[in-house]
């Protein structure tokens, strides 16, 4: 007698996500050296291009949990070098921001507490409210008069979290940090701020939106793989978040610490990053000659804002994939985003820069825009 297949409501689900224009399959490796030009990675610097210090040395791999005998001078180090650069008494490295996302909110609030979490926050953010146990209010996005109402209905609960992002990564927006830092003072709310796509990019010496408004967050969440050009994340706060996190964060406690050589990577990656005041310019300035390209194209709602994301909405998944794909055959390398990762209806192209595009990178990119619209 033949066994049923226990997963073989796979391949009519996978046709059904097919048929709704949301089915994702494996793109073609990223090739050094290659033809198109790359408009949505999230290198905003341009320091994942660049090969590793030479005279950097030491072991591959942790081999184990860092609570266990994963724990390196190197990690350490690296600690003690974000903490520096942030501007905070600590910090801890977790394995990627996803992680360090999941793990903290999970670890931070409980049951009988109210996390204020906004309506397009991360699916790392969202994942971490659910595991927490807490109590979720979902907020309209960007909405800080929902966010303090959600508060002023919580004063019941153990205690209250708002959770948020400095820089939302699809839609290239930012809440207003003093504000809502002083609504979270106003309700005894603790302030959990991602700042993965601004830290390197904004604010002095590139410490992100918050340092750059003055806003002080009691959870600070960023990662190496976007401006640091690495990969693994961190928390930044205060010793005792960082000795609770070390306790408590699961995706910390049970994974393998990263790398000591990649540890001793960031130290050098920060100090590159910290002086890059010409590589921000140039951001800026790339940024900015495209959104204004895109706009004299009729792009909605692209002029006004700040900042390497640029979405143009398309509305469809299967239109957005249609013009990615003929953006391609210009050489241009934009990914469409579609639902769940983005909400349904607002399918789009994710368009980013970096520092090392220069001028007449942009001038391409707008020409085969102008083509293919």
């Amino acid at each position: 007698m033949s066994r049923l297949d226990p997963l073989r409501h796979l391949e009519g689900e996978l046709a059904a996500l097919e048929e709704r224009g949301l089915l994702r399959t494996p793109p073609a490796p990223t090739m050094e050296g290659a033809a198109l030009l790359n408009l949505c990675s999230n290198d905003y610097l341009g320091y994942a291009s660049e090969p590793w210090p030479e005279d950097l040395l030491g072991r591959s791999g942790a081999g184990a949990s860092r609570l266990v005998t994963g724990n390196f001078a190197a990690h350490e180090v690296a600690e003690s070098a974000l903490a520096g650069w942030l501007h905070t008494e600590a910090a801890l490295l977790f394995s990627s921001g996803y992680a360090a996302n999941v793990g903290t909110v999970a670890a931070l609030a409980g049951r009988g507490d109210v996390v204020v979490s906004d309506a397009l926050n991360h699916a790392s953010l969202i994942d971490g409210c659910r595991l927490s146990g807490a109590e979720v209010r979902v907020v309209p996005h960007l909405d800080l008069a929902a966010t303090e109402a959600a508060l002023a209905g919580a004063h019941g609960a153990r205690r209250r979290w708002v959770v948020t992002e400095s820089y939302f990564s699809m839609d290239g927006d930012s809440p207003d940090l003093p504000r809502l830092r002083a609504i979270c003072d106003r309700h005894d709310a603790a302030l959990v701020l991602d700042e993965a796509h601004v830290l390197g990019v904004f604010g002095p010496h590139g410490r992100g939106l918050a340092a750059e408004s003055g806003v002080v967050a009691d959870v600070l969440i960023g990662t190496a793989g976007k401006s640091l050009g690495l990969h693994s994340a961190f928390v930044a706060g205060s010793h005792a978040l960082r000795l609770w996190l070390w306790n408590r964060a699961r995706s910390f406690v049970f994974s393998t610490g990263v790398s000591p050589v990649l540890a001793s990577a960031l130290v050098h990656r920060i100090r590159c990053v910290e002086a890059d005041d010409v590589g921000r310019a140039r951001l800026v300035a790339r940024g900015a000659q495209l959104r204004a390209g895109l706009a004299a194209l009729g792009v909605p709602d692209v002029a006004a804002g700040r900042g390497p994301v640029i979405p143009w909405i398309i509305g469809s998944a299967d239109a957005a994939v249609a013009l990615s794909g003929r953006l391609r055959e210009q050489g241009i390398l934009v990914q469409a985003i579609r639902p769940p990762t983005v909400p349904t209806g607002s399918a789009r192209l994710r368009i980013t820069v970096h520092a090392r595009l220069s001028s007449e990178d942009i001038e391409r990119a707008l020409a085969a825009f102008r083509a293919t619209r």
